[in-house]
């Protein structure tokens, strides 16, 4: 850690919200770019412009199954007075070989099949007969019947302007167009269209892959028994959902035991597959917190190297915090509350821009707005702590949902915002317009 703030700030510091993720975003850098596959670089941000190969579609071809032809010989083609054409064959979807339709002639022509020499346009198979000397037929009832291949006459009873139902060539993109900057996050779109211009290989920034991990001998894993004492591991598992909904590949360990030697041993086993490592509970001033007691110490040769600083934060929830870098490539390491709602919200002010910005994305904060305050009565608030209120937000209102306590995890998963109340604010009356952090 490098900021001014953390070399000046004494033990007894009060760190603010703002301080602490000041800090961390002056620390971690975007991950160094790699070229990947196309689908292994999904999620992931582009560090070069796309330009066009070729042009999309490369070809003029038919958006319909139906008839290439000439627009002057279905001229006033009708139900009562149809053009009647000699069919000269089939164009197919990757046909090489194309037909040269001339003067009262028509080539059956597949959807995507190139517009053959000669043709102008295409009619739908439905204007037709289907080459079968009947009516107007659907394209199915023609394709069944009629003979692969055969040759013959169809009749068309609608006239067909030049063009028409007719893909043209480089109507989508042009050979030379830019089809991509620098900066776009990969989605299945803008895959689809690497593909489709040629693209096997791309040059991004990787999804960092963060370690998530818990501390506690009381947390049981989910599926397991509970014995007296104990309680499920659930802040490995939602700290693990939101890396991945952050844009991170998470790797879950799970709960390690309230020992400072086991846990400085599973944080160097996971440290070669760890662009970030995100711990949860024994961050405060417990007997056991042990997270502190392993990664408190810089320079311990016996550990996994770094250092790691615990600060007290003017916030609730989510006072204790740590954070710092391990190991020899020290790598970041964020050390989050025990407490569920503390880490979950500690994880979305603090860990997911941290995450973002290693993705090298410019935007790494969640959506802010205003919004006016509906409650039964006020919201007080610890004068000189910014605190984060669990809420519901729709349509320019945000009601709060549950209590304030830092355990109440049903209140939380009902919830799509959090309320934001100032330091200097120690109650907010409903009515009022706050600011409201949105979670989707």
């Amino acid at each position: 850690m490098s900021s001014a703030a953390t070399r000046t700030a004494g033990p007894d510091h009060l760190w603010s919200v703002d301080e602490h993720l000041e800090d961390i975003l002056a620390t971690v850098r975007p991950l160094e770019p790699i070229e990947l596959q196309l689908l292994d670089a999904q999620g992931c941000v582009l560090v070069e412009d796309i330009t066009v190969p070729v042009s999309l579609p490369p070809f003029d071809n038919s958006s319909m199954d139906g008839y290439a032809v000439r627009v002057a010989d279905v001229t006033g083609a009708s139900d009562e007075f149809p053009a009647v054409l000699t069919v000269v064959g089939d164009v197919a979807a990757g046909g090489a070989d194309l037909l040269q339709v001339g003067p009262g002639e028509a080539a059956r022509i597949m959807t995507g099949a190139p517009l053959p020499p000669g043709a102008e346009a295409v009619v739908p198979v439905e204007w037709t007969d289907g080459g079968l000397g009947e009516g107007p037929v659907t394209s199915m009832r023609a394709r069944s019947q009629a003979p692969e291949g055969a040759t013959g006459h169809v009749h068309v009873y609608r006239p067909a302007e030049a063009r028409a139902h007719v893909r043209a060539k480089g109507s989508d993109v042009r050979a030379g167009d830019r089809a991509l900057e620098s900066g776009t996050v990969l989605g299945p779109p803008q895959i689809a269209l690497l593909a489709a211009i040629g693209r096997g290989t791309v040059r991004v920034r990787p999804r960092p892959r963060v370690v998530v991990m818990s501390t506690g001998s009381e947390l049981v894993q989910p599926g397991e028994q509970l014995d007296d004492g104990q309680i499920y591991d659930s802040n490995s598992f939602a700290l693990t959902a939101c890396a991945r909904d952050a844009g991170a590949i998470p790797y879950r360990v799970g709960a390690v035991a309230d020992d400072a030697d086991t846990l400085r041993s599973t944080i160097e086993d996971q440290l070669v597959r760890a662009d970030l490592v995100v711990t949860t509970g024994g961050v405060s001033v417990g007997a056991y917190d042990v997270v502190k007691e392993a990664l408190s110490s810089v320079g311990d040769e016996d550990g996994p190297g770094g250092g790691v600083e615990f600060r007290k934060l003017a916030m609730q929830p989510g006072r204790p915090q740590g954070f710092g870098s391990i190991g020899p490539d020290h790598t970041p390491l964020l050390a989050l509350p025990g407490n569920p709602v503390s880490s979950y919200v500690s994880f979305e002010l603090f860990v997911r821009p941290a995450i973002r910005v290693m993705m090298g994305l410019g935007d790494v904060h969640r959506a802010r707005t205003r919004a006016t305050l509906t409650a039964e009565r006020a919201l007080t608030s610890p004068k000189g702590r910014r605190q984060f209120l669990r809420a519901t937000c729709a349509d320019g209102r945000v009601t709060p949902v549950g209590g304030a306590g830092s355990h109440l995890i049903a209140a939380l998963a009902h919830a799509d915002a959090l309320i934001v109340v100032p330091e200097d604010t120690e109650s907010v009356e409903p009515g009022t317009d706050v600011e409201v952090i949105l979670l989707g």
